[in-house]
């Protein structure tokens, strides 16, 4: 509830580093329900309850991670961990924004690749895998709904499915396409591509907050062009070093050099969140590189989805898989193999959302006006939701006819799906639990079928 004038409390009192140490950790192991869940988790607690950062200053910089590519939740959390206690502040709440979810997501994908054969576990996965094409058919319909305001918009959307469905259209391609159409678009039809606003509610007051509307910036958080120049170097540096250090010791067409590559243009594109480069994820990780089939794509995003943190880590999956599939130390080392291709993939995911706060955010705070170039996010976000559809069809392919449309229907996959996709839809039934209700049919299911089969 907001608070009036009157009987505002009073301010609270500063936080140490170690006390915003321990939330943001807390936090990686809590941030479950998608961006949107975890945009509101760290509203409530550090708006509302805390008072860490007054609703405007949220705001402003949520507005400024909307508009960058990469995982806008963890870009946020760098966003408020820099203006709270610096460089290192922002990098901490970033790293332990997503380490309990890649630690997690190398456990358990561990657990899948070895028991994922076991009858029990298949009759899980057998469930699980029409949840997620509801999911992922849910979520075109939830960004659709807000971004296609007008038909231009949905024009965009359909021929950004029409390019990807029918001639295969690589993902890059359409995202800078749309991005141009946004650009023109905006210079003769600019009320056609007016960004829509956030879910949240900006006009409530909490009280006296820590880094207030008024609050004068600390000296880390004023723009210096010596510090930003600093900044870049220091990211493009680890950037190269790493590829460098790859390319010597595996050569430019070693499976971790290409994946650091690859990971490296994914995290450039992900405007739209997570659910948007999935299909790229998907042309690299499963048709170019052949680094995971088809159905253990849908499995990874299944484990993400019940998995805390920015579902974008369904790359930690991909690059696990990706090293124990090409078996890059040998047969013996497996897990290790997957364990490195586990760290690169993530490593080279998140490095650009560090860069983009730490070089950018003093210059949006120093500014404290909304940010523009709207317009190409919006062309984007468009094309995003006919490129997810494509996504969903796909998983539904799989899923439906898993031996091709020559081979049986599913149907109790499909009465799984549509059952999930209503409970998502109407009831709005969260996507764990949806996910958990779909495993145990699948299980009971799986265990009736071999009873069945063995009398």
């Amino acid at each position: 509830m907001s608070e009036t004038t009157e009987h505002a409390p009073a301010p609270p009192g500063p936080v140490s580093f170690w006390e915003a140490f321990r939330y943001w950790l807390k936090l990686g192991f809590i941030s479950f329900g998608g961006p949107a869940g975890q945009i509101s988790l760290m509203h409530q607690e550090l708006v509302e309850q805390r008072r860490w950062i007054s609703e405007q200053r949220f705001m402003h910089a949520l507005n400024y991670t909307m508009v960058l590519p990469g995982p806008e939740a963890q870009q946020l959390a760098i966003y408020i961990g820099w203006l709270m206690h610096g460089t290192w502040g922002g990098i901490v709440a970033g790293t332990l924004f997503v380490l309990p979810s890649l630690l997690i997501l190398i456990v358990l994908t561990w657990i899948y690749l070895i028991y994922s054969e076991i009858p029990a576990v298949a009759g899980i996965l057998y469930g699980i895998k029409p949840a997620v094409t509801a999911i992922v058919l849910f979520a075109a319909y939830r960004i659709g709904s807000k971004a296609l305001r007008n038909n231009l918009l949905r024009a965009i959307a359909i021929l950004a499915f029409i390019a990807i469905f029918v001639f295969d259209f690589p993902f890059p391609y359409i995202v800078v396409s749309a991005g141009l159409i946004g650009y023109i678009g905006s210079h003769f039809m600019p009320d056609k591509f007016q960004a829509g606003k956030h879910a949240i509610d900006s006009s409530h007051r909490y009280g006296p907050a820590i880094i207030d509307n008024d609050s004068p910036l600390p000296e880390h958080a004023r723009f210096k062009w010596s510090r930003f120049i600093a900044f870049a170097l220091i990211g493009l540096t680890i950037w190269c070093a790493v590829m460098a250090l790859l390319s010597v010791q595996y050569g430019w067409n070693g499976t971790l050099t290409q994946m650091g590559w690859f990971f490296t243009k994914a995290a450039l594109m992900t405007f739209g969140g997570a659910y948007a480069v999935l299909p790229y994820v998907y042309q690299g990780g499963v048709e170019h590189y052949a680094w995971l089939s088809a159905t253990q794509m849908i499995d990874g995003l299944a484990l993400g989805e019940t998995t805390p943190g920015p579902l974008i880590m369904i790359v930690a999956f991909v690059g696990f898989v990706g090293g124990w599939t090409k078996a890059l130390f040998g047969a013996d080392l497996l897990y290790l193999a997957g364990i490195a291709g586990a760290l690169i993939a993530t490593l080279f995911t998140f490095l650009p959302s560090f860069l983009f706060i730490l070089l950018g955010a003093p210059a949006v705070e120093a500014t404290r006006h909304d940010v523009k170039f709207t317009a190409p996010l919006t062309g984007i976000t468009a094309a995003v939701v006919g490129v997810i559809v494509n996504l969903a069809v796909f998983f539904a392919y799989h899923v439906l006819w898993p031996n091709g449309f020559g081979g049986p229907f599913e149907w109790f996959s499909a009465v799984i799906g549509g059952i999930a996709f209503y409970a998502l839809f109407k009831h709005k039934i969260g996507l764990v639990t949806v996910i958990g209700a779909c495993a145990s049919a699948g299980l009971g299911y799986s265990i009736l079928i071999t009873h069945f089969l063995s009398n």
